[in-house]
């Protein structure tokens, strides 16, 4: 069986091919999968549409609550600072990541939002999760568009 970062891995291939930026997420309670997806933001026309975002609002619905405090959220690159405003608004209890991001993450870089006085909640984090080929997918992703 697959580990929930190989699904996570799996979205964000994915999203690649659809030529989004390959990211992906996996949402997961009580050891089954709730929500899944991959970045969203070209084909929806939408620069909120990132994976987690997607993937959050999908677990929230089927939960029918915006509190996902007993979910763990697996993603392949390290959450930039809007979606980690919407893991602490979402309550999620444990954040895996991929891959670092050292221009646009805020979790262990940049901003790290999750540090800030005006955080309300703060996921227990695990980064470098698959983070080789998460990584490798983004540098290829990129290295074909330059």
């Amino acid at each position: 069986m697959a580990s929930f970062m190989d699904m996570a891995l799996e979205e964000a291939r994915a999203a690649g091919d659809a030529g989004e930026v390959p990211v992906g997420c996996v949402v997961v309670r009580e050891g089954v999968v709730v929500a899944r997806s991959g970045n969203h933001a070209l084909v929806e026309h939408d620069p909120t549409a990132h994976a987690e975002l997607v993937a959050i609002r999908q677990a929230a619905a089927l939960l029918c609550s915006e509190r996902l405090d007993d979910c763990d959220l697996y993603v392949t690159l390290e959450p930039c600072a809007m979606c980690a405003a919407a893991l602490s608004f979402a309550r999620i209890r444990r954040l895996y990541y991929g891959a670092a991001d050292p221009k646009g993450g805020a979790v262990d870089n940049g901003i790290r939002f999750f540090a800030s006085p005006s955080c309300h909640h703060c996921p227990e984090i695990y980064g470098g999760i698959a983070e080789a080929e998460a990584s490798a997918l983004l540098k290829d992703f990129f290295r074909e568009r330059r």
